[in-house]
């Protein structure tokens, strides 16, 4: 769902199928959320972040951890749209609701 995201949500193993519960709740709610989920991380897919950033306004990196990712979605989108994080880290799993409500704040404007 990447033709028309205005916000593009990305994860890796547990996390990507937390984004992709979120994306689908936010198109339930009129939000037009996409999602990119790399089935490996080296090598990075970068083109297909490249590819997104040509459309969407920003990026919204889930993680289970500290942020190792988003570095590297930063890289791939070259500056071009703002990258932001919601993880947690020491085996707690994101809820699909708290990421929900951080996809609705960053559309509304508000920062991480």
């Amino acid at each position: 769902m990447l033709d028309d995201a205005e916000i593009v949500l990305t994860g890796f193993g547990t996390a990507a199928r937390i984004a992709k519960s979120v994306v689908d709740k936010a198109r339930a709610e009129g939000i037009k959320a996409g999602l990119i989920r790399p089935i490996t991380l080296w090598p990075f897919p970068s083109e297909i972040y490249a590819r997104a950033a040509e459309n969407a306004d920003k990026f919204l990196c889930v993680e289970m951890s500290m942020g190792q990712m988003i570095e590297d979605v930063k890289l791939a989108v070259n500056g071009k749209k703002p990258v932001h994080f919601y993880g947690r880290s020491g085996g707690m799993v994101p809820l699909a609701k708290d990421v929900l409500a951080q996809v609705k704040k960053l559309m509304a404007g508000g920062a991480e």
